[in-house]
């Protein structure tokens, strides 16, 4: 069974910048991204989540929630975009009882590679200033 020094040694070992903001709780900061990944304990689950944009300015959305299931379907490996408090967002469940380095790696790079491949075409949903 994995701990939550486990988990702490993956985000060391990562070279990923990180603070610890409560207990069984991680803020990642992956240099592609603009926003930080959340890593979460949670029973017997490791949640990872991160805000892509706020879904108050974008007007076409049924236009970017259609671009978010094709890139589910087409693109995503680890996580998937999804809808939460107002904000689109990238999230990932792994079990905690059997995730090792390459598992907790392969999450942080599919939502590096995500934004990187998708910041443009979402960020064209983005209501004008």
């Amino acid at each position: 069974m994995r701990t939550r020094e486990d988990i702490e040694s993956y985000i060391i070992r990562s070279g990923l910048a990180s603070q610890e903001v409560g207990e069984d709780m991680w803020l990642v900061h992956e240099p592609e991204a603009a926003e930080h990944i959340v890593i979460r304990m949670a029973g017997p689950m490791v949640l990872f989540r991160m805000k892509v944009m706020e879904l108050d300015q974008v007007s076409r959305k049924a236009d970017l929630y259609e671009r978010l299931l094709r890139y589910n379907a087409e693109e995503m490996v680890h996580g998937s975009y999804g809808i939460a408090d107002g904000a689109v967002v990238v999230t990932c469940a792994l079990r905690l009882e059997n995730l090792d380095f390459n598992e907790f790696q392969g999450t942080v790079d599919d939502f590096s590679m995500a934004l990187t491949n998708h910041h443009q075409t979402l960020a064209s949903y983005r209501d004008a200033a």
